[in-house]
């Protein structure tokens, strides 16, 4: 299995002078820390205006930095937010493969699209279209960053004349593609697409074998026709991260913070929001009362405890070979969410990194090739069904006209 770390940046109120410094600084020692360890995945969110939820404007910069203190850790944008109105498609290309080129090949492309009336609605994006809007941008990103010159487009959601665009990434032909989803219809959308499921829902391990076999009979199927120039045959999940020797205490440090994270995340969709005056982490805790101490109560007397990624090293190993057998790939921790502290944080990847990494990690490569040689002829055959945007020749690719100077009326040169 591979492992990653996940970062939405949440920053509950109340606000103190230099919070977001803090914030900002001990998340990226958590990644450093993390490639230290031998973390496969740096995961960071593009959000916008989510007030507590996520303070994660700018991964772009953000993973900028982590590629210049970092050695071997992938970078993910996880999800990079593709809609022409947050980004446009060719700044997004451009962005990409310089990031590609810094970290010496180590970027991963996820794409998204927004799901709250405050994203959405300050950009000006008609709900009802934007995965239509996401998936033509990403499909023209990735033309993108593999065509010399760009052909140009004319589209639905953008329009942009020919032009060369560049850098070019290392990784050939781009960064490979993931896609944020949600529920079994965003699965199909990912694998119908040939591109990599990041899976930002917490499910059990029947649920997850459930979204695997539906994610990979698409891949082997004829209804997958590639969006990009490759095929990501990846499932990754997310899971709550708290880990301790001692089950309570693990219970402890991360129960509330992961149940503030989904307490948000709803709030934000599905209620009304004063932008700048919200107050979710005072809101949480009168809402969930004494629940986490009912919890560690109920899981001490339990000789097999499932805390879903939270509880001790053994309670992790089960929760992990549930997933492995179910298919999932790639496990992305949780671990920065509500008001946890740095120390616990780092105290948890260590103790992973110590006591189960090499078990997990240790037939991973062996496990992929199998796996790549088992999918590759269903991937040579869906790379057949697309149909590729043409590079333009010399003599096909228009001339962008000098700028000249106009006389006017009077004869002056304008």
């Amino acid at each position: 299995m591979r492992f990653g770390v996940f970062y939405e940046l949440q920053l509950p109120r109340p606000w103190n002078k230099g919070d977001e410094h803090r914030l900002f600084q001990e998340a990226m020692e958590q990644v450093v820390l993390a490639d230290q360890l031998g973390f496969d995945y740096a995961w960071e969110v593009e959000h916008h205006f989510l007030d507590e939820y996520s303070h994660s404007f700018a991964p772009e910069v953000f993973l900028a930095t982590a590629a210049g203190r970092t050695q071997n850790i992938r970078l993910g944008h996880g999800i990079r937010q593709v809609i022409p109105n947050y980004n446009h498609p060719a700044r997004t290309a451009e962005g990409l493969a310089t990031l590609d080129l810094l970290s010496d090949g180590r970027v991963d492309f996820g794409i998204g699209e927004g799901a709250t009336r405050l994203e959405l609605g300050a950009f000006g994006i008609p709900a009802k279209r934007k995965r239509a809007m996401a998936l033509e941008a990403a499909e023209q990103i990735c033309n993108m960053m593999v065509l010399t010159p760009y052909p140009g487009y004319e589209g639905e959601g953008f329009s942009m004349p020919c032009r060369n665009v560049l850098p070019k990434p290392l990784q050939t032909p781009h960064p490979p593609l993931w896609m944020a989803c949600t529920n079994r219809d965003t699965i199909k959308v990912a694998a119908a697409n040939g591109i990599g499921a990041l899976a930002f829902s917490f499910l059990d391990p029947d649920e997850a074998r459930t979204w695997s076999g539906i994610y990979y009979d698409i891949i082997k199927s004829d209804e997958c026709v590639p969006l990009g120039h490759a095929v990501n045959a990846n499932l990754a999940m997310v899971s709550a991260f708290s880990l301790h020797e001692d089950r309570a205490e693990a219970i402890r440090r991360g129960q509330d913070h992961f149940e503030f994270f989904r307490y948000s995340q709803q709030k934000l969709v599905a209620e009304d929001f004063v932008p700048g005056y919200s107050n979710m982490w005072e809101e949480f805790l009168d809402a969930r009362g004494d629940a986490s101490d009912r919890l560690i109560q109920a899981a001490l007397t339990r000789a097999e405890y499932d805390g879903a990624g939270i509880g001790t090293p053994e309670d992790m190993i089960r929760h992990l070979q549930a997933l492995q057998e179910a298919g999932v790939d790639q496990v992305v921790f949780l671990q920065q969410a509500g008001r946890n502290s740095h120390k616990n944080i780092c105290e948890s990847l260590q103790l992973f990194a110590d006591r189960l990494m090499p078990q997990f990690k240790a037939d991973a490569d062996a496990r992929e090739a199998r796996k790549a040689a088992e999918l590759q002829p269903y991937i040579e055959a869906a790379l057949a069904r697309k149909t590729y945007m043409q590079p333009l020749s010399r003599e096909e690719t228009p001339v962008v006209k000098a700028s000249v100077r106009v006389a006017g009326e009077d004869g002056r040169k304008r």
